[in-house]
């Protein structure tokens, strides 16, 4: 059945590139009334990838993009306040499934700098609940400290109010000396602030004589950034359909494959995570050749 299910994929993906499938497509997909058969027929499916997937070279850093929480909301008659609830609870799974995949870095964007200017003090205020109490979950999670997974936040946090703060500290902290798996939450995150607050540090450190101007790399930018500690993303995923990047990861992304799916976040399964991975392992990088 290898060839078989191998055959409808590629099939499935050639109609999705025409809108009056896709469409339909993206309601059906991301509808309550399918997802009884979905949760079914997903089992299945991730069985079938997941022994794909295995057999072959894995990324070592998947980045996410998790959009679509407001449509879905929408879409179901709910209030975008649980649109986003259910995205927290989705980012739970995902978890799940990367740790169980053996994928150590997992970065996602969960709140860029133009949201925190865009949004209604409102919707803001019940994300940042959101944030504190999937962070302060975190921090106590038992699979976080089995799997020794490092727990870390990336933007201007200075943008982010007290008790989001805290609970940040709270997290790192507790995760800290976690050395196989790294989590990084990107809030209050624009990729063009970063590389600004890189070139900064850059003139800081060249203006008082640490840094010789022939000195000045690639490696001297990239360890200045807010993600220096980590490798560059090998895959990064978008959900709900939108095919750009918006400000996420610009300098480290720049030989990562991107995957783009039609999903809501919030919809998003663990078939859809494999067969983004298994796209991954269909391409030949070339970074840059």
């Amino acid at each position: 059945m290898g060839w078989l299910g191998r055959t409808l994929d590629r099939t499935a993906h050639w109609l999705l590139q025409w809108r009056i499938i896709r469409g339909p497509a993206r309601w059906i997909v991301n509808s309550r009334y399918a997802w009884s058969i979905v949760s079914r027929t997903d089992r299945v499916r991730a069985r079938r990838l997941q022994t794909r997937v295995m057999s072959d070279t894995l990324p070592q850093h998947i980045s996410i993009i998790m959009d679509g929480n407001r449509r879905y909301a929408a879409d179901s008659g709910l209030a975008a306040t649980l649109g986003h609830r259910a995205g927290k609870e989705k980012l739970e799974d995902v978890m799940d499934w990367v740790l169980d995949i053996g994928v150590p870095y997992l970065t996602v964007y969960a709140l860029s700098t133009e949201n925190i200017t865009s949004r209604k003090p409102e919707e803001l205020d019940a994300l940042f609940d959101l944030y504190v109490e999937g962070l302060n979950d975190l921090s106590t999670d038992e699979r976080i400290h089995k799997n020794s997974v490092k727990v870390q936040v990336a933007g201007r946090k200075d943008l982010l109010p007290e008790r989001v703060l805290e609970a940040i500290q709270n997290a790192e902290s507790l995760t800290s000396s976690h050395d196989k798996f790294v989590f990084t939450v990107c809030l209050a995150y624009g990729s063009r602030e970063e590389i600004i607050d890189a070139v900064r540090a850059i003139a800081a450190d060249h203006a008082d004589g640490s840094l010789d101007l022939t000195s000045i790399d690639e490696k001297e930018i990239s360890k200045r950034l807010w993600t220096g500690d980590m490798p560059d993303p090998d895959l990064v995923i978008r959900t709900s359909g939108e095919e750009r990047i918006s400000n996420f990861l610009l300098w480290q992304s720049a030989y990562a494959e991107y995957y783009f799916t039609d999903v809501y976040w919030p919809s998003f399964t663990r078939a859809d995570l494999l067969e983004a991975i298994e796209a991954y392992q269909n391409r030949k990088r070339r970074f840059g050749e």
